[in-house]
């Protein structure tokens, strides 16, 4: 019996029933009691850890846009799609023509089911993946809208046959592709609305065979000369051994040249979004912390990031906030951990970051960053599902996040879930959901 039959199916819906019923059990001491806005900013209030047999679980299902549906936006923005009927669309990238490339990958489906957790884990990938159909994925799609209008004249398949694809980056006439296995270099052209080259590897990366946090954030340095990737941890919590998370839970710098590595910064679980604060020049994250804690505990992030810095996974969090369930326990590092930045709230799941430098959009989201919340699943009232804006002074967050895009979720139903972030040609922001395989377009009112 295997999980594609239809008896694998019921057995795994059967061990996730039986997951669901175990954390009712645990519901009353499992709700939230804080409020989200409480856990938004430099220092949000931490409660007391809980520890569970079986973690809650609170899953939304998946409907989909219907014609006509869009998110909500603040009241200065409207919002239409950009490109419908994708194919999972992880992550954007604005060539310098002004040409967006939509990466549209699906999960390599390389996790051990040890857990209930890892039953829900998958049960959300294949909601994901049904979502989109058996349209072909693991490419990166090309959109020309050359007069800015929102309406792309031109839609290509630029480079196909990836290996769950996520982060790219352009350095002159050198293109690279983070799968989930390797860094890729491709000849590129301006102008190309294809690839041919078949590419060669720069340096492979932690993938398989587990490969639990899949995606790898790409981002090239100023001067050209390196690249960042982010790669996540193998587990919540260490679950699958200290083996499985080498060189992983980690941002690793590459040499461009050479493909020579090392890791930049240590301790994220799960960073995404890697982006250069245009004030300051540093390196910024959006960053998954653990789960199963309870449903206020632990407050995602975004953190600027320091070379050798260690920021707390797996042995602590928000700084030297133990985790007991790791063992051995390493106080030493513990002592180490850096407290990121600025929290977003627990579970909501941030993986797409982009700094705002152009100006069509309003003033007041010039010099800050937007960040997509792809939403929670272990919590009892649902958290994320959005993208928010967090006001930048000084290179450093100087107010409250702002809700910008909304309506991805209702009534428990997700329309979509918002994952990378880019701003076009035009000033325009741009959103890829993954859930409602569409790239929303953002333009002041």
């Amino acid at each position: 019996m295997t999980p594609s039959t239809p008896a694998g199916f019921r057995f795994r819906l059967t061990l996730l029933l039986l997951a669901f019923a175990s954390s009712a059990a645990l519901s009353a001491c499992s709700e939230s009691s804080a409020d989200p806005e409480d856990q938004i900013g430099a220092n949000p209030k931490l409660p007391q850890l809980q520890q569970y047999l079986f973690p809650p679980m609170h899953l939304a299902s998946v409907v989909g846009w219907k014609e006509g549906e869009k998110p909500t936006v603040a009241k200065d923005l409207k919002i239409e799609p950009l490109a419908t009927g994708l194919e999972h669309p992880r992550s954007l990238y604005v060539l310098p023509n002004g040409d967006i490339l939509v990466v549209e990958s699906k999960a390599p489906g390389t996790d051990p089911v040890k857990r209930p957790k890892d039953f829900v884990m998958g049960w959300i990938e294949a909601m994901v993946t049904s979502a989109g159909g058996d349209q072909p994925s693991n490419r990166i799609t090309l959109l020309r809208d050359a007069n800015g209008d929102g309406k792309p004249e031109t839609r290509s398949v630029f480079l196909d046959h990836l290996s769950s694809p996520f982060g790219v980056a352009l350095v002159g006439s050198d293109f690279y592709v983070a799968n989930t296995d390797s860094i890729m270099h491709y000849r590129y052209n301006t102008g190309d609305t294809k690839i041919a080259d078949p590419g060669t590897p720069l340096t492979p990366l932690p993938g398989g065979p587990i490969d639990h946090h899949w995606t790898k954030s790409l981002v090239a340095s100023r001067d050209g000369s390196l690249l960042y990737v982010g790669v996540g941890s193998n587990s919540n919590i260490t679950e699958n051994g200290m083996e499985a998370e080498k060189n992983r839970a980690a941002i690793l710098q590459v040499e461009r040249t050479t493909g020579r590595w090392r890791i930049f910064a240590s301790g994220l679980r799960n960073p995404n979004g890697l982006s250069w604060e245009p004030e300051s020049g540093a390196l910024w994250t959006v960053v998954n912390e653990r789960d199963e804690l309870g449903p206020d505990l632990v407050p995602d992030y975004m953190t600027s990031v320091k070379d050798g810095g260690f920021y707390g996974w797996p042995y602590s969090y928000y700084g030297q906030h133990v985790d007991p369930r790791v063992m051995p326990q390493r106080p030493d590092l513990v002592a180490k951990a850096i407290v990121p930045d600025y929290a977003l709230s627990s579970h909501v799941a941030p993986l797409g970051l982009a700094f705002y430098t152009a100006d069509s959009l309003p003033q007041a989201y010039r010099g800050g960053a937007f960040v997509g919340e792809h939403g929670s699943w272990d919590r009892d009232r649902f958290n994320g599902y959005k993208v928010v804006f967090v006001p930048f002074s000084g290179g450093k967050p100087s107010g409250k996040a702002q809700d910008v895009v909304t309506g991805f979720l209702t009534n428990g139903e997700a329309h979509g879930r918002p994952v990378g972030l880019a701003v076009d040609k035009t000033g325009a922001l741009l959103i890829a959901d993954d859930v409602g395989n569409t790239v929303w377009r953002v333009t002041a009112k």
